[in-house]
């Protein structure tokens, strides 16, 4: 529906059919970038994801106000770091989590 990103992070809001796995789906997304970033020697160096990714999903009475946070990312970001933002995700989709298995975050 909706893809933005910023220098350390990308946001992706999709729809999908539920017999495929998020992991799959994120899986061939990553790999697929990285080999088009790559071929097209879009930066000096090479070019690789970190491992892992948040998935978080919504209601469709909630789509056009996550399509509009996706867009306004550079705004918001202004506001709040990525790691902000992530944390305050998982907190509010009452995610346990451990610090050490969470991202390199580039601050």
């Amino acid at each position: 529906m909706i893809i933005n990103g910023m220098p350390d992070h990308v946001h992706i809001f999709i729809g999908f059919s539920p017999d495929i796995a998020i992991s799959d789906l994120v899986r061939d997304i990553k790999s697929n970038s990285t080999n088009y970033i790559n071929e097209q020697k879009m930066l000096p160096g090479k070019f690789s994801w970190q491992k892992g990714f948040g998935a978080f999903t919504y209601s469709k009475s909630q789509v056009p106000r996550v399509i509009r946070y996706i867009q306004q990312q550079k705004e918001h970001h202004r506001k709040k770091t990525f790691r902000e933002e992530y944390l305050i995700l998982l907190e509010k989709f009452e995610i346990d989590y451990d610090e050490k298995y969470l991202f390199e975050w580039l601050e």
